[in-house]
């Protein structure tokens, strides 16, 4: 187990339509040259010293896919030991948010259905917020 724990503002950027009462969900893929290189994931990053995090969900959300939070509210913390690094995802439901999210660090974004999620490749970490959003979502 890694000593040094990654606090990590996790944005659930949602997209409710009228036409549906399930929302879509934002993802990106990581990089390459990242830590779960080509897994898909929910945008953030790590909240640096000093700040809060919803300031750092703020600004990562802004810096990697290009939206102003506008409105948020937490949904879970999940601590995950993945053997060299120990996370600490602080995720948030992005409800409210200006501007059309894309992949503003050249990586690939995408809209998803919440009842597809499941079959998406996401780091270990990453599935209890599946299951959290069909959970909350899903009949």
């Amino acid at each position: 187990m890694s000593d040094k724990v990654v606090r990590v503002a996790v944005g659930v950027i949602l997209n409710v339509t009228p036409t549906s009462s399930v929302p879509q969900v934002y993802l990106t893929r990581r990089a390459s040259d990242a830590h779960q290189a080509g897994k898909w994931e929910f945008p953030g990053g790590k909240v640096e010293p000093g700040e809060t995090v919803a300031y750092a969900l703020e600004r990562e959300l802004f810096e990697e896919v290009g939206i102003a939070v506008t409105g948020s509210e937490h949904l879970m913390d999940i601590k995950h030991d993945y053997g060299d690094k120990l996370v600490w995802l602080d995720i948030h439901l992005v409800t409210h948010y200006q501007h059309e999210p894309f992949g503003k660090e050249g990586q690939i974004g995408q809209w998803y259905s919440l009842e597809t999620l499941h079959t998406l490749d996401f780091p270990a970490a990453n599935t209890a917020i599946v299951a959290a959003l069909e959970s909350r979502y899903l009949p």
